[in-house]
């Protein structure tokens, strides 16, 4: 599998948990709770429960959450349209933690959170009961020491390093100065210094220049394991194979056998999701949520893997109803598809994926909107990576024959697309790569207001 980067770093670093784990017995595997990071969706976890799955954990004792308004409010105390306060988020978490213990008759759970879910998870163990609910905390690139830390700056965001929530988070819990709730054993994973939020400059939060008193380290937890990687991003400190390797030996106490094993026959299944109208810039049309968009019309197509040619009719179709579900879809092994979304007031929306080695129930879709700076393209491609971001000094880069990535900076990993305003709408192949997984895809005219999506798996 791809993705194997920085793995000797993991193999050094797993022998120092064993005294914090445990062993379950093959009947024994605790319950895993996914949480998702700020404007994510339970989708980004579908690479982490396949290989949790590949390495003997029931499909039905992992659950990703999906928080209906993913993005933080600008100010905690202050409500604000279509955004969730910390103890929205936290309420949320409990309720889904209580209906997991329900269903699987587990006392406890261990909970994993990339970047804001951490903050949730911190908030339910300290404020909410969970330090009874919970066995096992692991934390992927949470900024527990805030993006900033500056007196005076915006302190009521719950990412304020000096603001309320995050101190009072942080205040120590015993004589030793631990920033942890016990008895839940506690992991962080972090960056040695390519996190985009863990930053001593505040050049990623529009600050360039200006100091931001968090370090490199900033994401982790005196009292915790706290694990470091070199190169990995911000969010490949959850969704890369070196954080699941480092979190399954923290929970189990054994090496993974295995990264991401095939199955015969997959079933995917997902919801289709919208964008709001961002109070703060209605013609960006790009306010994600994660909210079920009903009457969306969805056909999937086999594609030619070398030109993003369909391959003869839809092989499945489906019109979302209220709850924006649709699957099960059973998808042919090695088999790459164009999934084709069309919803009222979005554009036409084809979005290319490589083949599906596994069964998931979170294959999320959510059609695009063309911006109104994007008006005079022919044609529009997006190439996107939601489990991690691109770094042009790092990574193997290629989009339709370039190597530099419209919008990803020379240096560093800040952003996770790359988008490609053509000139011209003619049809032809479209192919992007990544590390070893390649993408082909379509060009489809802007002026029939269609969108072409390639989306990474890896």
């Amino acid at each position: 599998m791809l993705i194997r980067r920085h793995l000797w770093a993991v193999f050094a670093a797993l022998a120092l948990l064993s005294a914090c784990a445990f062993s379950p017995t093959a009947s024994q595997h605790p319950p895993v709770v996914f949480v998702h990071g700020n404007g994510d969706s339970a989708a980004l976890w579908q690479t982490t429960l396949w290989r949790f799955e590949s390495n003997g954990w029931p499909r039905e004792r992992l659950h990703a959450i999906e928080l209906p308004y993913p993005l933080a409010r600008d100010d905690d105390g202050k409500p604000q349209p279509g955004r969730t306060s910390t103890a929205e988020h936290m309420a949320y978490l409990k309720a889904e933690v209580d209906k997991v213990l329900r269903a699987t008759g587990a006392p406890q759970v261990v909970l994993i959170g990339n970047s804001r879910g951490g903050n949730a998870i911190r908030n339910y163990i300290q404020n909410g009961g969970g330090a009874a609910t919970v066995s096992h905390a692991i934390l992927g690139g949470t900024p527990n020491h805030g993006v900033w830390a500056i007196k005076g700056f915006r302190e009521g965001n719950e990412f304020s390093g000096t603001g309320p929530f995050l101190t009072g988070l942080n205040a120590p819990k015993n004589a030793n100065g631990d920033e942890v709730t016990g008895p839940v054993r506690w992991m962080t994973i972090r960056s040695d210094n390519n996190d985009k939020f863990a930053q001593p400059d505040g050049l990623w939060i529009g600050a360039k220049g200006t100091p931001t008193n968090v370090t490199f380290a900033g994401p982790e937890l005196k009292g915790a394991v706290n694990m470091v990687f070199s190169g990995i991003d911000h969010r490949e400190t959850s969704y890369s194979y070196a954080a699941f390797a480092a979190s399954y030996r923290f929970i189990t106490g054994r090496e993974p056998a295995a990264d991401i094993t095939p199955e015969a026959s997959p079933q995917l299944g997902g919801t289709v999701t919208g964008l709001g109208l961002n109070p703060l810039d209605p013609a960006s049309g790009n306010y994600p949520n994660n909210l079920p968009l009903p009457g969306a019309q969805l056909a999937i197509y086999e594609t030619d893997a070398a030109t993003g040619a369909r391959r003869g009719a839809a092989v499945y179709t489906h019109t979302t109803g209220a709850d924006g579900r649709w699957g099960p879809f059973a998808a042919k092994p090695g088999v790459h598809y164009e999934f084709e979304l069309q919803a009222a007031g979005y554009a036409t929306t084809h979005v290319y994926r490589s083949a599906f080695p596994r069964s998931s129930g979170i294959i999320h879709l959510r059609p695009e909107r063309i911006a109104a700076a994007d008006k005079d393209a022919q044609a529009l491609v997006l190439f996107t990576r939601p489990r991690g971001y691109f770094d042009a000094q790092r990574d193997r880069l290629r989009l339709d024959g370039q190597t530099t990535l419209p919008g990803v900076p020379p240096v560093g990993a800040g952003v996770s697309s790359s988008k490609l305003k053509l000139a011209s709408a003619d049809d032809r192949a479209v192919a992007a790569e990544f590390n070893g997984e390649k993408l082909v895809g379509r060009v489809w005219p802007a002026a029939q207001q269609r969108v072409t999506v390639l989306e990474l798996t890896y």
